[in-house]
């Protein structure tokens, strides 16, 4: 019976995703005599936990009841009160819990303190889902650094462009389609300077009930691209253009006139992808979405900095050498230095296939 109330609060904390970081997605169900009472989620940074929300629509008959929740309840004071205080001013009598929280702050002590009051805890209730539902926040708890996922959309021979450059469209509308909820689901989308060039894309989630777009994040050695560039002008999301430090101040100062535009320098002239993580993980950016183009899709498969690849295959063959490959960095001269990789999902969109891969090993 605790996996069948623990699946509808992970179902709750799912319908949230992409819009609670830098928290974690939680969904909370209160059950009382064999039926749910109360049931919420956490909705927003900065706003009630879903344990608040599940225990106030619950009332009075929370007390005696049992709450499941799909991470550890908080024991220390941040934008909100302790959700384990909450819970023990409630007279609950049972508390079951999918995951521990990583988080320092109350990595353990939420269980310790609901113990201490005489409820009792059941944890590690549908663990593994509940830890995949939140892998961009307890990766960045470990690592301090972003989740990285790299996205392309290629050719049956791996091509992402012709060689005259087009692009438009290698995969069909229902790819396109998973490719917006994805920007919806990351922190941030990131390019090169060669793609804003090239396209002048305006990097946001276009779904057809709406979503949340991502911070955009242009790799822009010399703050190169053009001033009229929609990521700098249109004011649709936040942008920020990574440089290295000898850009021109003259031309940080032309990006920086408008409101959403940020301008980040690197410590070094060139900008160093270890460098640009810590810093986006410093940011509190979890997770960062790396659509390219084909050399920086290369920087982050040389030095083995990401986590997941996503590529969308069209049944289309350009045929050219000299067109456009997903990857286009220093590569390896024998087999076995390449990065290896786990396949973990293949599914049919429309006409394409999408392929879903983990990196192996750490390099």
């Amino acid at each position: 019976m605790d996996e069948k109330w623990m699946k509808l609060a992970i179902e709750m904390a799912k319908s949230t995703l992409g819009q609670t970081s830098p928290n974690p997605a939680v969904g909370a169900v209160v059950v009382k005599d064999g039926r749910a009472v109360g049931m919420g989620a956490h909705l927003k940074s900065g706003e009630g936990h879903a344990e608040v929300n599940a225990l106030k629509q619950a009332g009075d008959e929370a007390e005696g009841a049992t709450i499941y929740v799909t991470l550890e309840p908080c024991s220390h004071y941040g934008k909100t009160p302790p959700c384990a205080d909450l819970i023990i001013e409630k007279g609950l009598k049972r508390v079951v819990i999918a995951s521990v929280d990583s988080n320092p702050l109350v990595s353990g002590n939420g269980i310790r303190k609901l113990e201490d009051a005489g409820i009792e805890v059941t944890t590690a209730v549908l663990k593994e889902e509940a830890l995949q539902l939140n892998e961009f926040f307890f990766h960045h708890m470990k690592s301090k650094k972003p989740f990285v996922t790299l996205k392309a959309a290629m050719t049956l021979d791996g091509k992402i462009a012709t060689e005259s450059g087009d692009s438009k469209w290698i995969t069909s509308t229902e790819a396109r389609e998973d490719v917006h909820f994805d920007r919806h689901l990351h922190d941030a989308i990131l390019v090169g300077s060669n793609t804003v060039k090239a396209d002048d894309p305006a990097l946001t989630t276009r779904l057809p009930n709406g979503g949340i777009s991502p911070v955009r994040i242009i790799l822009d050695t010399q703050l190169s691209i053009d001033s009229s560039a929609k990521v700098l002008t249109d004011g649709a999301a936040p942008t920020w253009v990574i440089c290295g430090k000898g850009a021109s101040q003259e031309r940080e100062s032309q990006f920086t006139q408008a409101d959403h535009v940020r301008v980040l320098r690197m410590e070094k002239e060139s900008i160093e992808i270890p460098e640009l993580l810590s810093v986006l993980g410093d940011e509190k950016i979890l997770s960062v979405y790396v659509e390219g183009g084909s050399k920086v899709h290369g920087a982050f498969l040389d030095q083995k900095l990401f986590d997941r690849l996503i590529l969308y295959m069209a049944p289309k063959i350009i045929g050219n050498a000299s067109a456009k490959s997903v990857f286009n960095g220093t590569g390896v001269e024998v087999m076995n230095e390449a990065p290896g990789l786990i396949f973990e999902e293949v599914k049919l969109l429309g006409r394409d296939l999408k392929l879903l891969a983990r990196l192996e090993e750490r390099g």
